[in-house]
């Protein structure tokens, strides 16, 4: 089956699969997105709403410490999952950088658009209705994203949705040569060796970086498709340019923020 058959067919299964159903909440400060349950899937400062308002959606930005500041809105971004759209939203109004979007569920868009400020589609950004896993493989996307943000999750918040080598080897096709993906790795079930084995199989082990879990357990990871390894002092002067220019809490990252090494293999 090509890649046309099998999105057709992946769309006609979700269609006959109920979404869950989308709501708003906010408590006078923030307002919160939730997908059929209490579980926060997004939120939005609403005194500043293209600002990225929770810490874990911060630390996905950590890509910035490894590209030119100068640089930065002559780049491609892309989100798996839209959630409230934080990301999406500080890229393009924050970062005047051109963003692609992919969100499989049609109520989070338009909640996203009435609710959260996201911007309607234009030069800047496209949101693409779709599934993730299968878009990602569509041609015209491959070698073209230089920062590249995956956050999916069912509505319970459980594990990521796609967790697999395979998924990460796709991921791994969309970068440009010194593009980076960042990945959410919360999740009460899921077990964060085993999505970081998957994560080096596809990129290497020398390509991943990742953060200690925030208080609500959320670790973010970080892949390059091409590894380096820049000394402290260039990254903390990266770090103090993103606090600068983009009101970012990036020198307290590098306090947190280091090379992954997995457990060697025991005889």
């Amino acid at each position: 089956m090509d890649w046309c058959e099998e999105l057709t067919t992946r769309k006609k299964q979700t269609a006959a699969t109920s979404l869950p159903e989308v709501s708003v909440s906010d408590d006078g400060v923030a307002r919160y997105l939730h997908l059929g349950t209490p579980w926060v899937q997004g939120s939005m400062k609403m005194a500043a709403p293209f600002d990225i308002d929770l810490e874990y959606v911060q630390r996905m930005m950590a890509w910035l410490l490894f590209v030119e500041p100068e640089r930065v809105s002559r780049r491609h971004a892309m989100q798996l999952g839209l959630g409230a759209g934080a990301i999406t939203k500080f890229c393009v109004k924050k970062l005047r950088m051109k963003s692609t979007v992919v969100e499989l569920n049609p109520q989070v868009i338009s909640v996203c658009r009435s609710w959260f400020k996201l911007p309607p589609d234009s030069a800047k950004l496209e949101v693409v209705l779709g599934d993730a896993a299968l878009e990602i493989r569509n041609d015209q996307w491959l070698g073209t994203v230089d920062a590249l943000a995956v956050d999916l999750y069912d509505h319970d918040a459980a594990a990521p949705v796609l967790d697999s080598a395979e998924f990460y080897k796709d991921c791994r096709a969309l970068l440009t040569d010194d593009g980076v993906l960042t990945v959410n790795l919360f999740g009460r079930s899921s077990s964060y060796e085993s999505s970081v084995a998957k994560l080096a199989e596809a990129f290497g082990e020398e390509a991943l970086w990742a953060f200690k879990p925030t208080r609500e357990g959320n670790t973010i990871v970080l892949a390059q498709r091409t590894p380096t390894r820049p000394t402290r002092a260039e990254l903390m002067a990266r770090a103090e340019e993103a606090k600068t220019r983009w009101d970012l809490p990036a020198p307290k990252w590098l306090r947190v923020f280091k090379p992954v090494k997995t457990e060697p293999e025991r005889a």
